[in-house]
């Protein structure tokens, strides 16, 4: 998988300038539509169709790298699984040597589909080739394959595609198309370390990468999704040699990682939802723990509740939801995974009606939880409440909502709700306890295309007002960073890059009075930032926190509200001294 640090500047600015490319280039489809292209636009509908209504599938991260399993003589090598072999710079006969001990007899595909097929996943996509350049296929470009250089000596990828047609699962295949550290010339496009990688990259592009990609796509059936991954190296000209190859799969979705400027279908977060979803298409990438590929001594496991939520966050974005798992040499799942599958499973055979075929919310934020919705033919719509908080006193309040209610209910148990209205605010009258703490999911069906006004913070019953991320309006400047909300449950404002970009949230006071501000910063420099409201002005200079993922509690200061009734907040740089920041909620607490 890659090494990805997603608040770094570099990183930040490929990705808004991909993430900007995608949106202008649907735009233009759909100004310059000829007669021609609205035909080839309904072909592009039908072959994402599945996929959209999907929204969950299983990433496997599985290869030589689980023998070492994170260790290289006898020493701990930090980092990502299945990056041992860069981070501890193994000379590649050494490596190799790994695959002599790669015997996975414990390998049961159909187990496998179907653990997916239980916890409700509807594709899978599998590393048929990593970094490391060994392939699970019978390759005839090159010797470095399970089934020439391990003891197993069959093809993994054949056995775990046929358990998918028997099951019903669509599979998919990640590449890694430029960095191979194994064949000679590909290690050159991550600087390599040993010797024996040097070579021509573009000798090992046409001699190992292409032929190996019409492998994959021309020998295991369906294809459903070709998932490249770091384009390092990839100009145009070298991308436009594999294009051809799809063809092969009339149908296949890609992503947007094989470089030289090709999109592909998919935008790919890494291990983060966006806070706000990205227009278009796009599938969020995440781990069970904090490795891609197995590593005995990574035990940081997500709780179910949190990976159930994050299928949910990204589904109420409009997205899809690709969770990994990393399994054992032997071919056995980790019991930390196996479990959490059967979890997810089982919220997933109650409340799966609100996931799949699912589009965005159409709530800026909830305090209470998520939303999904999806259209009916009679052009009225289910709105999927998704309530991690069950309210004490028996009313949910829908805040902004202002369809007319055709019935409102338990998804679980079909138990009809009474919904009211109460200060211009839709309520729903709920049972004393949740059905499920992870998520107890009402289904709301409304006349129309939801219609929701601007939900505005109100002051809490104990003082405070929370600014949360995702309920900023952002300014940016034309041709500016993409100053954004990023992250689920836990937001942070994040790429901000551009001085000139700020952050406002307006929210109504109830008791006049002072204040204080605080927050969390992350920051790999020195930096100073301010906060305004009406004619006061707070300055803060945060030093370093050591980099932009490591957060402190800051104190902003204290504001003073004199009047009941709107406020406002904005968050700008002190253009003179300040450096990126990552900034979480801002609360605000009546002084003592």
């Amino acid at each position: 998988m890659t090494k990805m640090n997603l608040l770094s500047k570099s990183l930040l600015l490929g990705v808004s300038a991909i993430a900007l490319s995608v949106t202008v280039q649907a735009e233009i489809k759909i100004d310059t539509l000829t007669k021609k292209s609205r035909i080839t636009a309904k072909i592009e509908t039908s072959r994402t169709a599945w996929w959209e209504k999907a929204r969950f599938g299983m990433f496997i991260h599985w290869g030589v790298y689980t023998i070492p399993a994170g260790d290289y003589g006898g020493k701990y090598i930090p980092g990502l699984g299945e990056w041992i072999m860069s981070d501890a710079k193994i000379p590649v006969a050494t490596y190799k040597d790994y695959a002599q001990k790669f015997n996975p007899t414990e390998y049961n595909p159909e187990q496998w589909v179907q653990m997916a097929k239980t916890a409700g996943m509807k594709y899978i996509v599998i590393t048929t080739k990593h970094h490391d350049g060994f392939a699970l296929f019978d390759s005839k470009a090159s010797d470095w394959n399970v089934v020439k250089s391990s003891p197993y000596g069959k093809d993994l990828i054949r056995p775990l595609a046929d358990a998918c047609r028997k099951y019903g699962m669509k599979l998919g295949f990640y590449y890694s198309q430029a960095n191979d550290w194994g064949n000679k010339g590909g290690g050159i496009a991550h600087g390599g370390w040993d010797p024996a990688q040097k070579g021509s990259f573009d000798d090992y592009l046409d001699r190992v990468a292409i032929p190996q990609v019409k492998e994959i796509l021309t020998n295991y059936g369906d294809v459903c999704e070709l998932w490249w991954d770091v384009p390092t190296e990839m100009t145009k000209e070298r991308a436009a040699k594999f294009l051809p190859l799809l063809s092969l799969q009339p149908h296949i979705i890609t992503n947007d990682r094989l470089g030289g400027d090709v999109k592909g279908d998919l935008f790919t977060p890494e291990q983060y939802i966006p806070s706000t979803g990205i227009k278009g298409l796009w599938e969020t990438c995440m781990t069970m723990n904090d490795t891609w590929g197995f590593k005995t001594n990574d035990h940081n496991w997500k709780t179910s509740t949190l990976l159930i939520r994050n299928l949910i966050e990204t589904a109420s974005k409009g997205g899809n939801y690709l969770l990994n798992v990393g399994p054992e040499a032997t071919g056995k799942f980790p019991p930390e995974i196996v479990s959490r599958l059967e979890d997810i499973g089982r919220w997933m055979k109650i409340n799966s009606e609100s996931i799949y075929g699912s589009s965005a919310s159409p709530f800026k934020v909830l305090p209470w939880g998520r939303a999904t919705t999806k259209a009916l033919p009679n052009g009225n719509t289910d709105i999927y409440l998704q309530v991690y908080n069950w309210p004490e006193d028996g009313k949910l309040v829908v805040p902004g909502l202002q369809n007319a209610i055709i019935s409102a209910k338990l998804l679980a148990k079909g138990a009809a709700l009474v919904t009211g209205k109460s200060d211009g605010n839709l309520f729903i009258n709920v049972p004393k306890k949740a059905l499920d703490l992870v998520s107890t999911v009402i289904k709301l069906t409304v006349k129309g295309s939801p219609e929701v006004t601007p939900y505005i913070q109100t002051q809490e019953r104990n003082g405070t007002i929370t600014l949360l991320p995702g309920l900023a309006d952002f300014n940016i400047v034309a041709g500016g960073e993409a100053m954004r909300a990023e992250g689920g449950s836990d937001q942070n404002i994040g790429y901000w890059v551009d001085s000139k970009a700020s952050a406002t949230w307006q929210f109504i006071v109830k008791q006049p009075g002072t204040y204080n501000l605080e927050t969390s910063v992350a920051a790999e420099r020195d930096s100073k930032f301010k906060v305004t409201s009406g004619t006061e002005s707070l300055s803060t200079e945060v030093p370093s926190t050591g980099g932009y993922t490591t957060y402190k509690k800051v104190s902003l200061g204290k504001f003073t509200f004199n009047k009941a009734g709107k406020n406002e907040i904005s968050l700008t740089s002190d253009k003179a001294s300040w450096n990126p920041v990552n900034i979480k909620t801002i609360t605000i607490t009546p002084a003592k």
